[in-house]
């Protein structure tokens, strides 16, 4: 059984990618926001933000590459 997904193309993909990421970055910037509020430590949830705004790039710079196509 063929699933949304798999009737995607590729700049719809992306785009979804890219969307995602945004929503997971925004997610967790208020996640450390409430730690440090508590003054709970951060330092693997910052990390973890360092990781997922570099899959954003990539994300990024893939979207850039198809819309050039």
């Amino acid at each position: 059984m063929a699933s949304f997904h798999d009737r995607e193309t590729e700049l719809e993909m992306v785009q979804r990618h890219v969307r995602t990421g945004e929503d997971i970055l925004a997610r967790q910037r208020s996640l450390i926001e409430r730690l440090t509020e508590r003054g709970l430590p951060t330092s693997r949830s910052v990390s973890l933000l360092a990781f997922f705004q570099a899959l954003q790039n990539a994300h990024q710079a893939h979207l850039a590459r198809i819309q050039k196509a």
